[in-house]
């Protein structure tokens, strides 16, 4: 697949970023077209996280650029949503499931103005995609591991985003769940949307996805899943020898 410069939704040049003066992400050159569904994927320590955050402008970088559909991110905020790893949340935060997702629609309307009707049904009709209608008006610390997980989905929904970075959103979800999000992924993509998906399930992800970034502090590989998800990639990636079946 031939990635023309009009049709990329991000591009990053020369990324590095480094804790107390440790690179966790060296020198990341990466190209990612419109309107695919991606797992970025590697070992433990890779840097994976780090880079949707360093794309985020929550980690700084210490060299490098990042350009969502050819600028910087801080001028194309209203177009990127994020769900955060579901560990790194607050869950006792005393709050309804529809209140967390109403959340979502704070940054369309500003400082200002409050949520009204319109932002309500949004939210009430993203609930109700995810399958969670039903626990609207239930404390977000009651809900399962998985369905808090369906709750921080519908936020980033009523976004209406066109970029979705999502920090390994299948983690302790049972496979009801799982099945549910990826559904939801897949629409997303086929609407023309771009999603970004740390991955830690290798075995799924050309079932799940059609574009893979092999990470593992320096950028292995990146293209279509049928093209790189291979067992060399794998075996440079991951340091030892994979054997993966890829399904048709």
């Amino acid at each position: 697949m031939n990635v023309k410069k009009e049709k990329l939704a991000i591009k990053i040049d020369d990324l590095t970023v480094a804790y107390d003066y440790k690179p966790v992400l060296w020198d990341i050159d990466l190209k990612i077209p419109e309107g695919v569904l991606m797992a970025i994927v590697g070992p433990n320590g890779a840097g994976k996280s780090t880079l949707i955050k360093a794309i985020l402008g929550i980690i700084k970088p210490i060299a490098g650029s990042v350009k969502i559909f050819g600028k910087p991110y801080k001028t194309q905020r209203a177009k990127v949503a994020y769900v955060p790893q579901k560990g790194t949340v607050d869950w006792d935060f005393p709050t309804t499931a529809l209140d967390v997702v109403m959340m979502g629609t704070y940054g369309s309307l500003g400082w200002i103005k409050r949520p009204g009707q319109a932002q309500r049904k949004s939210a009430l009709e993203a609930l109700e995609k995810v399958g969670m209608l039903a626990f609207k008006n239930r404390q977000i610390s009651q809900l399962s591991g998985g369905q808090q997980q369906r709750i921080f989905l519908a936020r980033a929904l009523v976004q209406n985003a066109s970029i979705y970075f999502m920090d390994e959103p299948f983690q302790g979800v049972d496979a009801t769940t799982e099945r549910a999000i990826i559904k939801i992924l897949k629409e997303l993509r086929d609407a023309g949307k771009t999603l970004i998906v740390v991955h830690h399930d290798l075995q799924t992800v050309p079932e799940y996805f059609n574009w893979v970034t092999f990470l593992n502090v320096k950028g292995i590989a990146s293209g279509p899943v049928k093209d790189i998800f291979n067992d060399d990639n794998l075996t440079k990636t991951y340091g030892i020898n994979y054997k993966v079946a890829i399904n048709p």
